[in-house]
């Protein structure tokens, strides 16, 4: 039985704090919010979905961030996503080249560590 490919990301979130995750995730990086199933939504979190890239946010006590393991998200106009960023209040940082792409750091608002990655034209 072959893994055929990734469904989803679960990144942790401290509890309550639900609004500032759609603010980032929906608001600046333009995911949109989706509905929990009924049956996980008493769990607390949020999801966001667009077409295939799906980030779940969960509850964990104590809550920890993820501060090197990381999703890296495939961007178009890294730059111009930067500035919306720092506008937003959130630093980009720049890291070793990687061959193919542009990339920058950020963290979310509970600091985990996001890569954002744009490939350079073919």
């Amino acid at each position: 039985m072959p893994v055929l490919r990734l469904d989803h990301v679960q990144l942790a979130m401290p509890e309550g704090c639900e609004e500032q995750a759609v603010a980032f995730y929906a608001g600046v990086l333009d995911i949109p919010e989706v509905p929990k199933p009924a049956h996980l939504a008493s769990r607390g979190g949020c999801w966001f979905e667009k077409d295939d890239l799906k980030i779940h946010l969960g509850i964990e006590t104590p809550f920890v961030p993820a501060r090197k393991a990381h999703p890296a998200l495939i961007v178009t106009d890294l730059t111009e996503l930067a500035i919306r960023l720092q506008e937003s209040g959130y630093r980009a940082v720049s890291d070793q080249p990687l061959a193919g792409y542009e990339r920058l750091y950020i963290d979310d608002p509970f600091g985990n560590r996001i890569e954002l990655m744009e490939p350079h034209p073919a």
